[in-house]
């Protein structure tokens, strides 16, 4: 038997506001969303929420890149900030409001961590610390290198001056401590500019376990 429905008010720790189709996103991401406590609506909608919630000034906005000439000015508030959906190239230009982006049809893990990083001050998910690790990427045959800027068993944040589109194969390198040198293939599954939000996948077993370890100590107290 399937659960009940989470009504609502019960939805509604965040609010976040789309200015995007429903084919922007992938299957389930913004129902699934909404039942972790990240209320997703878009403009048109907030008339039709209850008043506590569609009177609130948004969290965050999600919006495709396509439309947003229609995200109305925050005046002298603070600046609500935006995950930008776009194509494989990724944020265009140069807008202080775009907090981070992702390719369309957003996922929900892409979209689950952007959302993450942007609001809370502990984001969830797998561990990720501050790094500042040297790496080394690979493709096709050409080589370059980058640095890591936190790390987690299941991805890294890279600053690197090569160009890489969105959901770009790559295989990572960099040295741990304890391990020495490991490699994963890996995904450029989000941005957050001038950065890269990289996912790992098919992770060696034993690198995996490294990572954790890092990050385990890393984490602990002095």
């Amino acid at each position: 038997m399937s659960a009940p429905p989470t009504p609502p008010e019960l939805c509604a720790r965040r609010l976040l506001v789309t200015h995007a189709h429903p084919e922007a996103f992938a299957p389930l991401a913004r129902s699934v969303l909404t039942r972790m406590g990240y209320r997703i609506a878009g403009v048109e909608e907030l008339s039709q929420l209850p008043p506590s919630i569609g009177r609130r000034r948004p969290d965050l906005r999600i919006v495709d890149e396509r439309r947003l000439g229609e995200v109305p000015e925050d005046g002298d508030a603070a600046t609500v900030p935006i995950i930008l959906l776009t194509g494989r190239h990724g944020v265009s230009g140069v807008d202080p409001r775009i907090a981070g982006a992702v390719a369309r049809p957003a996922g929900l893990h892409e979209l689950y961590r952007l959302v993450q990083l942007v609001l809370e001050e502990s984001p969830r998910s797998t561990p990720r610390v501050p790094t500042h690790l040297a790496a080394r990427c690979r493709r096709d045959g050409r080589e370059w290198t980058g640095a890591l800027l936190s790390l987690s068993e299941n991805g890294c944040l890279l600053r690197c001056t090569e160009p890489v589109t969105l959901r770009t194969e790559v295989e990572i390198e960099f040295p741990l401590p304890r391990a020495g040198s490991v490699w994963t293939p890996a995904e450029v599954a989000y941005q957050v500019p001038p950065d890269l939000g990289l996912v790992f996948y098919s992770t060696p077993a034993a690198v995996r376990r490294s990572i954790a370890e890092y990050v385990l100590e890393a984490m602990a107290p002095a």
